[in-house]
């Protein structure tokens, strides 16, 4: 099997080109090629694939091999290594992921920027339970695991996410709590965790635990919802800058709930080879 290793922010992937490669046959050893002591490493396997509704199609797997709805920080990479390898002629293509179709475009300066369209706010959209039926901003979520209480607004980018602000990030256990939230019985899908501190009236720092990769480096649907929340909860308005443990990302949302999200970022190629299946 070919693949090339990308990172975005931190946050890496192996690249296959389903064009190429069987994808039931890759995604059988998903677990042990993105194994960091043995395979190649990664927080998942992502594979370039043809579509009848967009210029091409993304599917993601995470490293515990289930299959992810979208990823923020690979669909980067992905726009990139789509141009290098020639299969799109325009620097702005459309991507069909399980989160809908989505827009990325790689910027002059190597910089990618993500139309991650509209947030979906409502508990049934994200989906959880318990919270009633409307927005979940600010609400109270007293853990079954370790009986502590969190104030969480829930967003779903695609994805669902948990955010949880906090006065300091750095001294969150989030390998010890964020395995807890994720498989929390008010997330029916289980959900991806956020812990964040605002640096400034535009500048937060997020941590991140992710629904079956665990803590990454970074999460750009994450980091998407994270603004948003930040949006509803008034910390912020229109625009933040975040500081993920890998990088930094930019996100924009005017708080319309039927306006878009714009993610910019950047997306590296690593290297590339062969891997024995």
């Amino acid at each position: 099997m070919h693949f090339v290793k990308w990172q975005a922010c931190g946050n890496d992937f192996v690249f296959v080109n389903g064009l190429e490669e069987n994808l039931e046959e890759v995604t059988k050893h998903t677990k042990e090629i993105c194994d960091r002591h043995f395979g190649i490493g990664a927080d998942g396997i992502i594979f370039i694939l043809p579509s009848h509704k967009a210029d091409l199609k993304m599917r993601i797997f995470n490293s515990d091999g289930s299959e992810a709805e979208m990823c923020g920080n690979g669909i980067r990479a992905f726009a990139k290594w789509a141009m290098e390898l020639g299969l799109v002629k325009n620097h702005k293509i459309s991507v069909e992921t399980g989160a809908g179709i989505l827009y990325p475009e790689v910027l002059d300066n190597g910089l990618v920027r993500v139309d991650m369209g509209k947030p979906h706010l409502s508990a049934s959209e994200i989906p959880s339970i318990g919270f009633g039926d409307g927005p979940v901003i600010d609400k109270t979520l007293e853990s079954e695991a370790n009986g502590k209480s969190y104030q969480v607004t829930c967003v779903s980018m695609g994805n669902p996410h948990c955010i949880i602000f906090v006065d300091d990030v750095e001294s969150v256990d989030v390998t010890g709590e964020g395995p807890n939230l994720e498989k929390d019985s008010h997330f029916p899908k289980k959900t991806n965790v956020e812990f964040v501190e605002q640096l400034s009236d535009s500048h937060f720092r997020m941590r991140v635990w992710e629904r079956g990769a665990g803590v990454t480096m970074a999460c750009g649907t994450g980091t998407c919802a994270t603004v948003v929340a930040a949006i509803l909860n008034g910390k912020v308005s229109k625009s933040a800058d975040v500081t993920l443990d890998g990088g930094r990302l930019h996100i924009e949302w005017d708080g319309n709930p039927e306006s878009h999200v714009f993610m910019t970022g950047p997306a590296e190629k690593v290297f590339e080879g062969n891997y024995p299946l």
